[in-house]
């Protein structure tokens, strides 16, 4: 993977080819880390993992302020954007429920009828997530890297700087209040 930091590092200094080069390497695991966040969504979801990927790196190359300096710190950038990704496409997905031009309506007993999907609700998530990092940023931000980045304890703990029983810590907290959060609907910051 020295590869993927070495041309992290050129790209930081403005080598647009490196960041072309880069994604060939990266892509298969930002593919499979796509369709991971997309089997938790419901069975109809218009978004493909190679869509999200793509949709993601559109995002990434476009973004100049953003100086990624290792491998782990790209995959957590590329988790951050796909969240975004999801969330914009939720909201999209939303505001047409509400009347936007592509609305279906469904008969009051076609849709009593309609299975609940209980898989995540991304904008519930993202809210969740911001309520979390308001109140204890570094636990969300293992969050981002484990769930959104799919990064290990240990490479967690090595981005961040933390002994992995922090990070275990942290998760476990974490997964919980959201837990708790998504199960209870709660909207303030507090836990």
């Amino acid at each position: 993977m020295g590869d993927v930091t070495q041309l992290l590092e050129r790209w930081a200094v403005g080598d647009r080819e490196a960041f072309r080069a880069l994604m060939p390497l990266v892509y298969n695991e930002l593919r499979g880390l796509a369709a991971h966040y997309l089997n938790t969504e419901r069975s109809d979801h218009t978004l493909q993992p190679t869509a999200l990927v793509h949709e993601a790196y559109l995002r990434l190359a476009g973004n100049r302020e953003i100086h990624l300096r290792s491998r782990s710190h790209f995959y957590g950038a590329a988790a951050q954007v796909m969240r975004r990704v999801l969330v914009d496409h939720a909201r999209q997905r939303r505001s047409l429920k509400r009347g936007g031009p592509a609305c279906i309506v469904l008969p009051l007993e076609e849709a009593a009828d309609a299975p609940v999907d209980t898989r995540i609700d991304f904008m519930a998530l993202d809210e969740a997530l911001d309520a979390l990092t308001r109140i204890a940023p570094d636990k969300a931000r293992v969050v981002e890297l484990r769930y959104f980045g799919g990064l290990s304890i240990e490479e967690t703990a090595a981005y961040l700087n933390i002994a992995p029983a922090t990070v275990k810590r942290h998760w476990a907290f974490a997964r919980a209040w959201l837990l708790h959060r998504l199960a209870t609907g709660e909207t303030s910051a507090a836990p």
